[in-house]
This record gives C-alpha cells, structure tokens and sequence, in this order.
C-alpha cells in the first residue's frame, strides 16, 4: 500500500546497530508542545507542582483554618506510583487548576486541598446536620444515619470525615457505620488513613494502634491522607524531628503492611509540602531503600531541583544503595522536559558506567521527546540502542513512533514501521495498526483508514472498537456505505470466532 511518495527507507534498524554516539545535544534541542495532550501518554493528576502553600513571616507554613491550633500538612497526592514516568512528566506540566470549594465551614483553600480537593456535594446546611449527628453518639447514631439516606461513597465518606477532623469530633463510630454499610470501602486507602488522621487530630494514640494493628492483620495499606496531622515545620526543626521520630516508632513496633506503606506515606507527605529534609530524616530513622530515596528524587525533580536530585543519586552509591532504572528514569525525564538534553545524555552515560542498566523506559524517555519534535533520526538511533541490550519496546514506544511520523506528515514512513514493528513485535500489531487508523480517520483520511483497517483484519488481527466504528460511521456519512459494509463483514468474522469459541468452552 501507498499513502505518499518518500523516499524509501524503513525506521525499523537493524537491532545490532549502534549509532548512538552519533546523537549529539544540538541535534536533539527538545521543545515538547506540553500544551498539547498525546492520549497514550497522557494522565492527569489533581494537583499542580506550582502550587505553594502560604508561608508566614518566620518562614513556617501555616494553615488558615481558625479553628487549629497546631502547625500541620495535609497535602495529598494520587497515593498510587505513575504507571510510566512520561505519564506523570506530562500530567505534572499539564495540572494547575485549583478548585473552589467550602471545607470546615471556613474558605480555607488549604484545607479544600488537604484531603482530595474535590468539592462539596451537599450544601453546607446538609453536612451540619450529619456532623451533629455523629457529634451526639449514643445507640441511636446509627438508626439516624440511615434514616437520613447518606451515600456511602468515598468522596461523601472522605467529606465527612475531613470535617470531622477539622473540628476535632472522634470518626470512630462513623468509621464503623461506614464499614457495616460498605464492607468494601474498609479496605479503602483513602477511608482507612483518614480514621487514623483522625486520631491523630484527636491525640488518641491508643485507637490509633489498635486500628492499624487491626488493618496490619487484613494487609490494608496507607496512604499520606493518614498523616496530616502531625505538626510540620513547627516552632522547632527539633520538635518536628521528635513528632516524626515519635511517629516512625509506633510504625516500626506494629510493623507489617501498616509499617510498609506508612513510611511511604509519610515521606510523600512530607514532600509535598517542600519538607524533603524532613523526607530525608525519616529515612535515615528508618531503612536506607531505593523506593524511599525515589520519593525524594521525583519530588526534586518535579520542582526543578536537577542538582538536590543528581546530589540524592550519588549519596546513593556512597551508602552502597545502588539506584535502580526508575530513579534515574525521574532525572532524565525532567531534564529533558526542561530541554537539558545534554545533561540528561551525560545521567544515561552515567548510569551505565555505574551498573545501573538502563530499562525500555529509559530509552523511550528519549525516543517520546525526539519524536514530539520529529527528529525521527535521532528517536532511531535510541531505539537501536535499546533493542542491542535485549529490551522489548513498550507500546507506548511504538506509539511515540507512529504519532511522530504523522505528525511530521511522513504518512509512509508510519506504515512502513507498523508493518514493520508487527511483524519483530507481533503483540503490539493490534495497538499500532488501530492506532494509526485512527489518526488517519481524525485528519479526514478515510480511504486510508479503510485500508489499514482492512489489511490487519485481513492478517486476522482485530482492531480497536471504537476506531472500526468511528470509520463506519463516517464512511456512511461521506456516501462510502459500500465502504462500510465491507468493514462490517470483515469485523463480524471476529464476533463469529469469539461467538464459536464460548459455545465450544460451555460445552
């Protein structure tokens, strides 16, 4: 099939070669358009790396909220690691807005942020009356809550409880309630680690043990939603060094999937409010690991601190806590987002002459870059790198690939690397032929779409849903009903084999 004339070459290289030492940083000037989203790429996160908390006269972060009397932080982010770093590069350039909401009563922005930014959903009026309720006790809490139909979700349990803990009203009770009425949500991370945030709030160290010796036992992991209560950046480094300290001690005496994901939490708490010093101290009172120090770094990176970063990376190697792909992976990400190639070609030279080996994630940080700007020579060149140690490209390579040729208009040069990545990465041929199909059918190329989506059915590989119906419908539009049907009688054959292959298993 032929889409345009150009010139005939494939990027599909041999995996043997090895151009690399060819890439020089004046060929690779990286510009990303990070105002524009690359839906395999893309993920969003709900805060902005931008966003900094107020700081008083003394230096200190301080919350607004009048009815606190404590320096705290309750700053929380997604609680889950980025499936690739490229996901979270993008989404951290493309998060900012802030959300206006009512929390604890008070306009406090802070503490909107706190728990979930997400808004209210009941009017304040609505909320009170739950709050009392809970606020009295006795027998009859239970019977009242029901009778008031409350949803039992995590947004309205995770409302709930955030002004319980403003307003310093134990959530134990309600806590229960919400797990006889969804068992499902006790096991929720969110409403666990705000049980104990609550607890906290309220000084009750003694039911916060027993819950998290009661979640150690049912596997149940925290998230930094547990920990805004505990005072940072107090009157004292020294009294925020003790409540830490205080606090990793009672982690480490229960010990099991509360003490794993506790420390995680606590250290991705503290970064989140500029404390990475803090961060740093309670590794030191804890366990010099990898994941710990990648906190750190990411956080770093994500303020654009390459240096304190870089500076982590070696600290590493010195206390013989060698970093692994994914630290590296932060670093060379950020640094090429923020057109420092050729630094970022000097951490990659650096992480392989130190035995650190590079994974398909780190050559696929080059590949996107290069290929957001159309330097496909340059995005070649890694991809030979990475294929000559063994690595398997990810989808999202081949991805980066396809999308790069079409939109440097080079419409031959994206076919020929689908045929060619389908027939050396036949597990992707679904992902890369649909994918460009759908390009095409969004530029208004339908023929073409057509034809693509025809070959690979033809080769019995079936293409992504709703790209086939997307084509059939605008073919019907455009009078290409022939068209249509031939894509219909084609993609039926797939239903037939999965209708087929059901019966057979039933019987």
């Amino acid at each position: 099939m032929t889409i345009s004339n150009v010139p005939n070459n494939t990027l599909i290289r041999n995996p043997l070669s090895n151009n690399f030492s060819t890439v020089s940083s004046s060929q690779f000037s990286v510009k990303p358009p990070f105002n524009q989203s690359l839906d395999s790429f893309s993920m969003h996160n709900k805060y902005s790396p931008s966003y900094r908390y107020p700081v008083s006269s003394a230096g200190f972060f301080r919350p607004h909220c009048a009815d606190l009397f404590r320096w705290f932080s309750v700053l929380s982010l997604n609680g889950c690691t980025p499936k690739t770093i490229l996901e979270t590069v993008v989404s951290d350039k493309n998060r900012g807005s802030k959300k206006k909401g009512v929390a604890c009563f008070d306009k406090s922005e802070f503490r909107e942020k706190a728990f979930d930014g997400s808004e209210w959903d009941g009017n304040p009026k609505r909320v009170s009356e739950i709050i009392e309720v809970i606020r009295s006790g006795g027998n009859e809490m239970e019977f009242k809550l029901n009778l008031m139909g409350l949803s039992v979700s995590v947004k309205s349990v995770t409302e709930i409880f955030r002004v319980l803990s403003c307003q310093r009203i134990s959530a134990l009770h309600f806590f229960r309630w919400v797990r006889h009425m969804n068992p499902g949500l006790y096991s929720n991370s969110d409403a666990c680690s705000l049980i104990i945030d609550n607890c906290g709030w309220l000084d009750d160290y003694e039911t916060m043990i027993s819950l998290l010796k009661e979640f150690k036992s049912k596997k149940i992991c925290l998230n930094e939603k547990a920990f805004g209560f505990l005072p940072v950046l107090g009157s004292s480094k020294a009294s925020t060094m003790e409540s830490i300290r205080r606090l990793v001690d009672m982690l480490n005496g229960i010990g099991g999937s509360s003490r794993g994901s506790g420390i995680c939490a606590l250290i991705k708490m503290l970064c989140t409010v500029d404390a990475l010093e803090m961060g740093k101290f309670v590794i030191q009172l804890t366990d010099r690991k990898v994941s710990y120090y990648n906190i750190l770094i990411r956080e770093n990176c994500r303020r654009g601190h390459f240096k304190e970063a870089h500076g982590l990376i070696k600290e590493m190697r010195k206390l013989d806590c060698g970093p692994n792909a994914k630290t590296y992976n932060y670093l060379l990400s950020y640094l090429c987002m923020n057109d420092r190639t050729t630094e970022a070609c000097s951490v990659l030279e650096e992480m392989l002459e130190s035995g650190s080996p590079p994974d398909a994630l780190t050559f696929e940080i080059f590949i996107y870059f290069a290929c957001r700007l159309g330097k496909l020579d340059v995005a070649n060149q890694f991809f030979d790198r990475m294929v000559s140690r063994g690595l398997e490209p990810r989808l999202t390579s081949h991805a980066a690939f396809v999308k790069g040729c079409f939109h440097a208009r080079q419409y031959e040069e994206a076919y020929k690397y689908v045929v060619g990545a389908s027939v050396a990465y036949e597990q992707s041929t679904n992902m890369i032929y649909s994918l460009l199909a759908g390009l095409h059918q969004k530029h208004g190329n339908l023929l073409v779409a057509f034809e693509i989506l025809s070959e690979m059915m033809s080769k019995g590989f079936k293409p992504n849903f709703p790209v086939y119906v997307r084509t059939m419908k605008r073919l019907h539009k455009t009078g290409k009903g022939h068209l249509a049907g031939d894509l219909k009688r084609s993609f039926s054959r797939f239903r037939l084999v999965s209708s087929t292959t059901t019966g057979l298993s039933q019987s």
